[in-house]
């Protein structure tokens, strides 16, 4: 092995070898079960963040697991076809390398220049993937614009409609101004907002007063624009102030339309006057209160968010209304909405019906790819009924087939399908499944696979014109078929009856409305078992966290906080980083900031610490559900982490014989759980040792706690577990306990402990190999063949099995004692500076004869590890001289102190100490003692301060008791 760790030269031949050999594959063994997991399909556009990083790691840590305990194993990996944002990256690309726009080109070749793009350059994020070591199935990857999913999504649309789940109306949805599109809840972004209340007087009709004998009702809006569109004003029921007006009328300004006063429980009759305008075309709060009342809309915007010249007057059902009159000032037709703002005010102003104007925070909600104010708009819209489709997802998941982790999940999934509202699945898009949909000249609509079958099914003659539906569908829609229609459905494929149900979903939170819902209600529609009874699509949903920044702050470009994992794993220079971070930024204040934060964070750029490191982190942090606060420092530990491993591995390969022959006992080889043993070239006896027989057992118990964490899907306590053991246990005791056998040991107890040696470490590679696959393929490779293991590649290795035979009991608790005494001298080194290579003499009294045999046993241990010259049974009563002490168990070990330290010196060194811990002290008393401190700071500020100030409290004692002891020696 090289002397030096380099990740960099081996990660990326390393996967290069294992595609090529189709290590990903299932391996079609279904003896030991199958299992999949499908990957969330990442936007084609996209590139690998720090989500995709954590959930990815988990993702193939559970794939690697499950493939080396011997299941037929699939890892599904696609991307999406990402509707708004593909089409928008390609406009931008033909406009700037063209000069055209998409209308100019058509649909059909502006749609191939998509394909073109996503041929050339859509697969960034899937060769990004494969330096994060995943190991998925190449040759099945999937997009969900490919022939299969488009067959799919066809048949999954012509059923529901069918089924009379699919039906298309005219409602409200959020609406797009510069996209010209309906989009998702989960493509607005609401930023918070300054903006303004205004207050507008609207005349009651007919010569009615309210109760103060005011003519007129006051109503707030913070979007002015919107009153043209008004159809009613609203007040709480039990309100007093206007019971007798309810039923009645107002005058709508500048309109002069009437519109009545109804009761609705929406209002609330504590805020401002008590009165609120309805505008059911335009804000979705309206839109149920206008059901309620079957109150008219009056679409007053056209698809600019311009104000038409006349408005779209609809039904609450829907249809069209042609009886009232949609005439709305001319003087306003074309004018943009906020233009329109202006001198609706301003005319209200003149009218003198303006009120006060009253600052106002609200949140405004943006298109997150358009950037630009979302508008509440009344369009025709394909639509799912989805509330018979909810209810068998949710009793999937109130019997158990289906179930969260952390379970809190449950409840927030159950109250959103509890409240579920009907699915808008079309977009105005042409990127995307076109709506297998036809209309004829009379409009009349006409669902199918293809034109052919439409006019078949109808027996529509090719006199008959047909026009296909323009929009396409919602990206979520073909993503919801996502654990299905990747394995050949809707042909009953054998990969469909292998792994479906899938075993694992690992999602965020964010997405189990948008797609684990409809994922859910999809597949037990359409996916039966053979019973009948409706199939899940995944029996487990994982639900991770967001990481965040150190600071806590989510991660975001505009903040500057954006870490991206192949910089982790590769390494970037402070120049390159600040281009990355600052680059193509429009406001040069902003831009400032954020170098001047990121040079004084990272003054060094970001050093390189390899895919393994990157992983492990990750996995040590991905607790039950909760966010994560990144952490370099533990970036840093466990890159450190893989050279201890890497180092490790080079002394027992430097200390172990090449030679392995069969085992000339059978009791020998069954006891090691191995058929080979390590000789001189020869058969021969070996005798294990305290220590051979404590890492034996211990590297057992901890693979029987490796397989529960990962049981409970508790990564974070399978990667402690897994540090415990390799670091303070192989690596810091075992390795050292082998020493005195390696130097000094009989040829049996040499054999015994390389065996041992070469033995734990072949399996530690194995356990260790989901989390950190590339290292341990390459030390597994060079330890495989003295451990007598064969196989081509770790991977596909047998994991570790828990064998409580190997845990000889009595070996553990007595290494375990011998280590404590060790612990203990060198405590006492540490607190009284006494150099590790200085001999000493040890005292020891309430020894037991259980103590009394550990230390015959164990003398070389005493001697090589804890340096003691002698080790001395002091006699009932006897006396020691002045000593420093630690207990083990019951047993006290003492060091005689004459002798071994300055004593001056020493006293010295210790009022320094305590003058500096006494000055923190009172620095932080002062602070928490400060009135104005203690009122301002946050909660969690203020008892870090108190745990600090406990802390120097503790460090004043112990100096302080060292000291009196000193002065003792000293006297």
């Amino acid at each position: 092995m090289e002397k030096t760790y380099n990740p960099q030269s081996i990660e990326q031949s390393l996967y290069q070898s294992w595609e090529e050999k189709g290590y990903f594959k299932p391996h079609g063994d279904e003896s030991q079960g199958n299992y999949c997991i499908m990957i969330p399909p990442p936007n084609v556009t996209g590139s690998l963040h720090m989500g995709h990083a954590f959930q990815d790691t988990i993702m193939d840590t559970l794939t690697r697991y499950q493939r080396m305990k011997g299941k037929n194993t699939l890892w599904q990996v696609g991307t999406d076809h990402a509707g708004i944002a593909t089409q928008m990256l390609v406009e931008r690309k033909v406009a700037a390398e063209e000069g055209l726009n998409r209308h100019d080109l058509g649909r059909e070749k502006f749609i191939d220049r998509i394909w073109d793009w996503k041929n050339e350059s859509g697969g960034t994020i899937t060769k990004q993937l494969r330096r994060l070591g995943a190991s998925v199935d190449w040759d099945r990857e999937r997009f969900t614009m490919d022939e299969g999913m488009s067959e799919a999504v066809q048949e999954v649309f012509v059923r529901l409609y069918e089924d009379d789940l699919i039906y298309r109306g005219k409602r409200l949805v959020n609406w797009d101004p510069a996209l010209h599109t309906a989009i998702s809840d989960l493509e607005v972004e609401n930023k918070e907002k300054q903006g303004s209340m205004w207050h507008f007087r609207y005349p009651l009709a007919d010569g009615a007063l309210t109760a103060d004998g005011k003519d007129y009702l006051e109503v707030a809006t913070t979007r002015p624009e919107t009153m043209l569109g008004d159809s009613a004003v609203a007040v709480h029921p039990d309100d007093e102030r206007y019971a007798s007006l309810i039923g009645k009328f107002i005058l709508l300004p500048v309109v002069n339309r009437l519109i009545p006063i109804v009761a609705d429980d929406y209002v609330d009759m504590e805020f401002g006057t008590g009165c609120v305008k309805i505008t059911p075309a335009h804000d979705f709060n309206d839109y149920e209160v206008g059901k309620r009342h079957e109150l008219p809309m009056y679409n007053i915007l056209t698809f600019d968010a311009a104000i038409r010249s006349s408005a779209e007057v609809v039904n609450t059902d829907g249809t069209a209304n042609n009886e009232l009159d949609n005439s709305l000032p001319e003087r306003y037709a074309g004018l943009d909405r906020f233009e329109a703002r202006k001198v609706i005010v301003a005319e209200f102003e003149t009218l003198g019906l303006l009120g006060k104007i009253d600052p106002h925070g609200l949140k405004v909600p943006y298109g997150d790819r358009s950037g630009v104010v979302i508008e509440p708009l009344l369009t025709d819209q394909w639509y799912v009924s989805v509330a018979p489709m909810a209810k068998t997802a949710m009793e999937a998941v109130d019997n158990g087939d289906i179930k969260f982790v952390p379970q809190q999940y449950e409840n927030m999934y159950n109250s959103w399908m509890r409240d579920i509202n009907d699915w808008c699945i079309s977009r105005q898009l042409w990127w995307g499944h076109r709506i297998p949909a036809w209309y004829d000249e009379a409009g009349k609509v006409y669902v199918g696979r293809d034109e052919s079958e439409v006019r078949a099914k109808h027996k529509l003659d090719d006199s008959v014109v047909l026009r296909q539906d323009n929009d396409v569908l919602d990206t979520w829609f073909s993503s919801a078929l996502w654990t299905f229609s990747t394995l050949g459905w809707p042909k009953n494929t054998e990969e469909l009856k292998a792994f479906h149900p899938t075993d694992v979903l690992v999602t965020g939170f964010d997405i189990i409305f948008f797609w684990v819902a409809r994922m859910i209600m999809m597949t037990m529609h359409f996916i039966k078992d053979e019973n009948g009874k409706p199939q899940v699509p995944f029996k487990t949903v994982y639900v991770t966290g967001l990481i965040r920044d150190e600071a806590g702050n989510k991660m975001s470009k505009s903040k500057g906080n954006v870490l991206d994992p192949l910089d982790m794993i590769d390494g970037i220079d402070l120049e390159s980083l600040v281009t990355k971070r600052t680059g193509n930024m429009m406001q040069p204040k902003l831009a400032a900031k954020i170098e001047k934060s990121t040079r004084k964070e990272f003054s060094e750029g970001i050093e390189a610490h390899g895919t393994d490191a990157l992983r492990f982190t990750l996995a040590s942090m991905a607790s039950t559900g909760r966010d994560i606060n990144w952490d370099m420092k533990r970036l840093d530990g466990y890159r450190s982490f893989c050279n201890k491993i890497w180092n490790a591995s080079r002394y027992v390969l430097m200390n172990t014989e090449v030679q392995v022959e069969d085992a000339a006992d059978d009791a020998i080889g069954e006891a090691l759980d191995c058929g080979q043993i390590l000789v001189d070239g020869k058969p021969g006896e070996m005798e294990l040792s305290l220590a051979d027989r404590w890492i034996i057992g211990l590297f057992n118990e901890t693979v029987k706690a490796y397989d529960e964490h990962m049981e409970n899907y508790r990564f974070d306590l399978a990667a402690n577990t897994i540090y415990e053991f390799t670091w303070n246990q192989f690596c810091d005791w075992y390795l050292e306990l082998t020493k005195p056998v390696m130097q000094s040991g009989t040829e049996a107890q040499l054999r015994g402990t390389r065996h041992t040696l070469v033995t734990v470490l072949e399996k530690m590679q194995r356990l260790m190999h989901p989390m950190m696959p590339y290292l341990t393929e390459t030390i597994w490779k060079r330890v495989q063949p003295l451990a007598g293991v064969e196989g081509d590649t770790l991977m596909l290795a047998e994991f570790p099995q828990y064998q409580a035979d190997k845990v000889d009991d009595a070996a553990m608790e007595d290494l375990e004692w011998v280590k404590q005494v060790i612990t203990a001298v060198r405590n006492i080194r540490a607190e009284l500076n006494i150099a590790p290579s200085k001999p000493l003499n040890a005292l020891l009294r309430g020894v037991s004869e259980q103590d009394k045999a550990r230390l015959e046993a164990n003398q070389t241990f005493f001697k090589t590890l804890a340096k003691l010259e002698s080790m001395t049974v002091l006699a009932d009563g006897e006396t020691a001289p002045m000593s420093t002490t630690q207990l083990i168990g019951d047993m006290e070990l003492l060091i005689p102190m004459a002798g071994l330290i300055d004593v001056a010196k020493e006293v010295a060194r210790i009022d320094k100490l305590l003058e500096k811990a006494a000055g923190e002290f009172k620095r932080i008393e002062g602070k928490l003692s400060n009135q104005g401190f203690v009122a301002k700071a946050p909660a969690a500020v203020i008892e870090k301060e108190r745990a600090k100030q406990a802390e120097y409290q503790r460090d004043i004692e112990k100096l302080t008791e060292q000291k009196a002891e000193l002065a003792k020696l000293e006297g």
